[in-house]
């Protein structure tokens, strides 16, 4: 199979791309960069120049191509407002010129990586691929405000003919992830996090390999107008921290970060955020992360396209050995 990749330079897709790979698949990756590819070289993918807001370009990377696998976007938390541009250009127009020029490409398949996050604070229930946010909409995060408008353009899109199907991944995981959950993780293991910030946030954590196996279950065997959540077992993120210091011999921290002081220093988040080990926007970071739950269940995956999601201790132990 032929199939076009965005996203192919990040966490997930690097390992969606080697996946495919090794199965024999041929891979053409968008790249804006190729001097920042040269994982995907390896690989023997063919390197196609081009960003998500060159619509010209994305047309002519799905011609001859049997699928598109769309998983570039930016995931960022915590953003002064300067960057919501950049974010909705990214994540809602990317998504809509991807996967548009999949449709007029007349392609077999497309799979669109979105996220649970879609769903919003469930308020402590589990979500599944049914459940309908709350209206008046109200959002913790421009990321996820981007990510709910992406996931309707694509289903529009599936509605207007385009076989797609969506993943949805709860928080990823794994060696090397420089997201802002990744390097809280990283933090903790290298002893450098006297304070948990936030212990109260619910997450649905999820390997980053199981997440790219379930991109290719989608891709083989996910029916087209049907969405997946790919998600772990729903845990607060103290219990997480918790099981990691198990797992590494590590004593999580004795004390909490108070939400409070957080509330108290966000008219200042330029200047503290980066003190404190956060982003400059400390509301949207309060917003999305204090007593928040971003719970759903991968029951739906599990039996019907038999993908499994491994337990938590057995990921958090392989992402202790990887870093050793």
């Amino acid at each position: 199979m032929r199939i076009f990749l965005t996203g192919g330079t990040g966490f997930i897709g690097g390992e969606v791309a080697r996946l495919l790979r090794e199965r024999g698949d041929d891979v053409r990756a968008l790249v804006r960069d190729p001097a920042r590819a040269t994982r995907l070289a390896e690989l023997g993918c063919e390197l196609f120049v081009g960003d998500l807001s060159d619509e010209d370009a994305l047309v002519e990377a799905c011609r001859g191509v049997d699928a598109v696998v769309h998983g570039a976007a930016l995931y960022e938390v915590g953003v002064p407002e300067a960057r919501r541009p950049a974010i909705v250009d990214a994540n809602v127009c990317g998504t809509e010129r991807v996967l548009g020029a999949a449709l007029s490409a007349g392609v077999r398949k497309a799979v669109y990586i979105s996220t649970v996050a879609v769903f919003g604070d469930t308020h402590g229930e589990v979500a599944d691929e049914q459940w309908v946010r709350p209206e008046p909409a109200s959002y913790t995060s421009v990321y996820e405000e981007t990510k709910v408008l992406a996931h309707r353009r694509a289903r529009e899109l599936a509605a207007r003919g385009l076989p797609l199907v969506i993943v949805q991944p709860g928080v990823v995981y794994g060696a090397g992830d420089a997201s802002t959950f990744g390097q809280l993780l990283d933090q903790f293991l290298d002893g450098k996090l006297p304070a948990l910030p936030f212990g109260d946030m619910g997450v649905t954590p999820v390997h980053r390999d199981d997440v790219a196996a379930g991109v290719l279950l989608a891709l083989d065997e996910g029916v087209p107008g049907e969405a997946y959540v790919l998600a772990g077992d729903p845990v607060r993120v103290r219990e997480l921290v918790s099981r990691l210091g198990e797992v590494a011999g590590r004593r999580p921290p004795r004390v909490a970060l108070p939400t409070a002081l957080v509330r108290l220093a966000a008219p200042f988040g330029r200047f503290v955020g980066p003190a404190l080990g956060f982003p400059p926007n400390l509301r949207e970071v309060l917003s999305s992360s204090a007593g928040v739950t971003f719970w759903a269940t991968g029951k739906k995956a599990e039996a019907e396209l038999g993908w499994r999601s491994r337990p938590l201790v057995e990921g958090l132990r392989q992402l202790v050995e990887a870093r050793a």
